[in-house]
């Protein structure tokens, strides 16, 4: 599923026009995108968490030449779902 298609699946589901929904949507990635950027944690009960996964700085190998290589720290989003979410999804597979 694309965003395009999210935004005809909500749209319809609750009959409003495909540009309104498009700009809520916009909205709640941006609000997302922020708090993860300053470091937050963002917890959709139900549905998971986003959070911030700090990697520190090591020494790796170029595969193709074997020289070392300095990789940087950096900060990784991660999701982690819920319960639910992982019900839903295993729900099939149970029957």
């Amino acid at each position: 599923m694309k965003k395009s298609d999210l935004v005809e699946a909500i749209a319809q589901k609750n009959n409003l026009p495909k540009a309104q929904t498009q700009q809520v949507l916009e909205d709640v990635l941006e609000c997302i995108s922020v708090a993860l950027a300053r470091g937050e944690k963002i917890d959709l009960r139900g549905f998971g968490t986003f959070s911030v996964r700090e990697s520190a700085a090591r020494t790796g190998r170029n595969p193709q030449t074997g020289d070392p290589i300095h990789i940087p720290a950096r900060r990784m989003p991660g999701f982690k779902p819920g319960k639910e979410l992982k019900e839903r999804c295993n729900a099939e597979l149970t029957k």
